[in-house]
Parts: structure tokens; sequence; C-alpha cells
């Protein structure tokens, strides 16, 4: 989406995070009813960190997310209708109901795929970055990863190649502080996953993962960054996510502490909308916005509850260059 002034960046902000949110919100709500099969990873509380990230990204650069995958896409700007049907498993979804809440992708948009592989977008991102260097093009690709995935060789590699070959690649590493179950502190070494560029000759950035206007503003220089030819950037956005590793799936995996509630007082939503508020935009106006994207939510929902599911031959498109034929007694159980 091609934003206008500086004024109207900041609504936008605004509306893409208010957009996750009340996906997630709905996302969860219907899951607890059995309509969405399988987990569920939801991305609220994080919704500056993924925001600002791709508030800087233009619309032809590439990203590539993870399993807690409807954020990062949204976050792009991607419309909501086939997002939600991807996760109800439906033809109009994105991935047309193959993919499901894990494994959504749409290059219409720049986005290369996120999956359940924790840190397998690293190489990805730095293959796409190759490809755009190779090419001439000036594009950059944008990668988000946890602290869980932090410690993963394929991200080690990803960013090492990426560093030795200077990429035009950007890895925003979203410390939630919890992989899965396990507090960032118990199993990280070191203060800050950012000091590892070091070891990569790259710069590490430390920013505040619930400000999207400080997100946006050092992702901005990292991409200006890798499309001058300079490499890649390793930024650090310090975070928090509400819900559970996975959301409804009948216990609490995620210990929490006092800081629940003080990061509770740090949404990212509250805060932006107060300095909203603060720079002259109106209560109402913002109070629309909030309507408006719920109306687009149940919009989704509805599109997505009316369409259909795919057909038993389509379950070899996309994966093999012929259909393979659905043995008659296959289908005559199915």
């Amino acid at each position: 989406m091609s934003i206008a002034g500086d004024n109207d960046r900041k609504i936008e902000k605004y509306r893409r995070m208010q957009r996750i949110r009340q996906f997630e919100a709905k996302a969860e709500a219907i899951h607890a009813q059995g309509e969405i099969p399988g987990a569920l990873h939801t991305y609220a509380g994080m919704e500056a960190s993924g925001v600002g990230a791709c508030m800087a990204l233009r619309d032809d650069d590439y990203m590539v997310g993870n399993h807690r995958s409807h954020g990062h896409p949204i976050a792009k700007g991607a419309a909501l209708r086939p997002l939600m049907a991807e996760l109800l498993g439906k033809a109009t979804g994105v991935c047309r109901g193959k993919g499901g809440s894990m494994h959504l992708s749409d290059f219409a948009m720049g986005s290369l795929g996120e999956t359940s592989i924790v840190g397998s977008g690293a190489p990805v991102a730095a293959g796409a970055a190759l490809g755009a260097k190779l090419q001439g093009l000036d594009r950059v690709a944008l990668c988000f990863f946890g602290d869980g995935a932090s410690s993963e060789g394929a991200v080690h590699e990803g960013m090492n190649l990426a560093a030795v070959w200077k990429l035009p690649a950007i890895f925003v590493c979203e410390n939630n502080r919890f992989g899965m179950s396990t507090p960032t502190a118990h199993a990280v070494a070191g203060e800050n996953v950012a000091d590892r560029a070091r070891g990569y000759g790259i710069p590490g950035v430390i920013v505040d993962g619930q400000d999207v206007d400080a997100v946006e503003d050092a992702v901005r220089e990292a991409v200006d960054r890798a499309r001058a030819g300079l490499g890649p950037t390793l930024i650090e956005t310090k975070t928090y996510r509400y819900g559970d590793h996975a959301v409804n799936m009948g216990r609490e995996l995620t210990p929490r502490g006092p800081e629940h509630d003080e990061w509770l007082g740090r949404d990212p939503i509250t805060l932006y909308r107060a300095r909203l508020e603060a720079a002259g935009v109106s209560a109402a106006d913002l109070d629309a916005i909030d309507k408006a994207v719920a109306g687009e939510v149940a919009d989704a929902l509805s599109f997505a509850r009316e369409s259909a599911y795919p057909e038993f031959e389509e379950a070899f498109d996309h994966v093999l260059v012929e259909r393979l034929p659905i043995p008659d007694d296959v289908r005559a159980h199915a």
C-alpha cells in the first residue's frame, strides 16, 4: 500500500496494528469453537514489531515470517479475507486451504512463506536477497524470527552467508521473552541477541518492540544500508506476547510473573493511540478506525465461512507437475 504523508503513515500504522489485534482475537475465539484445525499461534502484544518493520519496506520487498504467522502478512498489508479463509482450510485461502495457520505465503505481496520449522526462514531470506542481488534489483529481504530460533543453526548459517556476500537482508529477532515456555534468559547466552551481530561483522541494533515508530526507524536505516550494497543488519525488538505459545491447548504452557502486568501496561496499540491523540488525532477518528477494522474482520470471517473446501483432486496441485489420480476406494470413503 502506498502511504502519502507522514500523518497518513501514522494512521496506517495504527490501522494495521488494530487489524492484527482484532484478527487474532477473532481467530482465537473461533479456534476455541473448533472452526480452525490444528494449533494457533497468535501475535497479540507484538503488533508494533511487525508493523513497524513492514512499514519500512516497499510493496515489492520480500518478507519471511515464522509459525506465529498471521501478524506478519497483515503488517505488510495483506488482505484479511484470504488469510481467514486459509485458517479455515478453504479453497479461497491464500494457499488454497493447504497451508493453514502456520504455513501462510502470498507472493503477490512479497510474503515468501511462514513455516513451523523454527529458524528456517533465515536461509530463505538470504536466498531471496541473493536472488535480488544477482538480478540487479534493489529489493531487500526481511526475516522475522524469535528468541527461541536465535540459537538454531539455520539462523546462524543464514546470517553468516548474508554477511559474507553482503546480501540485502534484514534479520529481525522478535524477542518476546519466551521460547515456547522457556524464558529467554534460561536458554539464550548473553543479555541481547543483537550482540551476536559482532560475530558476523554486521550492525546489531536493539529497539523497543512496543514502539512502532522506533521499530520503523531502526528497520528503515537497515533497509537503506542494504539497498546501498552494505549488507545485512540484525535487529532485536524487545517485545512480549500476551497469549500462550499456542492458544486453546487445554493447559497453560508459558509461566507468567509480575512482568506480565507490566507489559500489559505497555500495550503497543494503547501507547500509539495516546501518541496520536497527543499529536492532534481525535479520539472519534481513532474509534472510527477501530469500528471499521471490526467490520473488516467480520467480513473476512463471513467470506471464509461461505467459501468452499478444496476438491480432492487439488491435493496434489502445486506439489507435483501433474495431478496424481485419487483411487476409487479412497474417494468412496472420503
